[in-house]
């Protein structure tokens, strides 16, 4: 599959919202050429802010924006926004339930080279479990330019998290992105692998492999985090009776926590997840960890087999 670039198509998309509304401003952390918010800041210098090493500041001045009408979109990378701005976002954006879109690059283990400083493994999880934010982990452009135009003109508090690398295209133009909802890219009745992120790639070429062993899987992409899609979820472990999860985050409190208290509450069934172990992680090349820490179809297939042996 081609891959390409998430973040390149923030910036255009962002550049084409601003040309026909000029409500859209937007803020950056002198990141903005790794963000590429920088696109937006070439053809609107009058609507960028760059606030310097000082994401919580940013935010306020986002929350003070949105006050007065303005759909604040913030950026920099995940482990700055969702670490160091943690209580801005929670206290100015969160609590009184303001237009601010914080959409983060260089998310998960794929930062690579910067190393455990800058990989942000528990992103999600720490907004997630924020009230009044919503979670979105996109799988390649096509969904993330539809994913920057749905929150532009949906009321209220976003997180989007982004990556470095360029990810395989998974979808075509006829793809049609809708929050809170999952979609079904392959039926299966074995298993149900639930994924989002880079992950859905590995996750249908896991389920292309295991179909070469008579393994037949169920592969829903859950973009949206939170909220997440209840009824979609217990529909297919109602059918399948196992779930394994996926995503390029810590396995605590990120999808596979959400999916997990949802059938829980639901429909219990044997369930594995896919993730980084509670670690920080290391330097080297971006898919590189992504094979050391079995975050890829290989490790995929190793949890289906073990849940499958679980549901018998």
């Amino acid at each position: 599959m081609e891959k390409v670039s998430l973040r390149d198509a923030y910036g255009d998309t962002l550049v084409e919202l601003g040309k026909k509304d000029e409500r859209i401003v937007v803020l950056d952390a002198d990141l903005s050429g790794s963000t590429k918010t920088s696109k937006f800041a070439k053809v609107f210098p009058d609507r960028f802010f760059n606030m310097g090493v000082a994401e919580i500041n940013m935010v306020n001045v986002a929350a003070g924006l949105a006050t007065t009408g303005k759909i604040a979109f913030v950026s920099t990378f995940a482990m700055f926004a969702t670490g160091r701005a943690w209580e801005a976002i929670r206290q100015t954006v969160c609590y009184p339930e303001l237009n601010v879109k914080v959409v983060c690059t260089h998310g998960g283990i794929t930062v690579g080279e910067d190393g455990a400083s800058h990989q942000a493994l528990e992103d999600v999880a720490n907004m997630r479990n924020i009230p009044n934010m919503r979670v979105i982990v996109p799988a390649d452009d096509i969904e993330t330019e539809q994913v920057v135009r749905t929150i532009a003109y949906t009321d209220g508090p976003f997180y989007v998290r982004l990556s470095r690398e360029k990810f395989p295209r998974i979808f075509d133009k006829n793809y049609n992105f809708e929050l809170g909802k999952g979609v079904v890219l392959r039926e299966g009745e074995d298993v149900t692998i639930v994924s989002n992120g880079v992950m859905t790639y590995f996750a249908l070429l896991a389920a292309e492999l295991l179909e070469k062993e008579g393994i037949s899987s169920e592969v829903i992409h859950m973009p949206t985090v939170k909220p997440i899609d209840s009824e979609l979820l217990v529909k297919s472990a109602s059918k399948t009776k196992a779930v394994v999860t996926a995503e390029e985050h810590s396995i605590i409190g990120g999808l596979g926590s959400a999916v997990a208290e949802t059938l829980v509450e639901n429909y219990p069934v044997p369930m594995e997840r896919v993730g980084t172990p509670d670690i920080f992680g290391q330097s080297g090349k971006g898919w590189e960890l992504l094979h050391y820490y079995k975050l890829d179809e290989k490790g995929i297939i190793e949890k289906v087999k073990k849940v499958l042996e679980r549901k018998r």
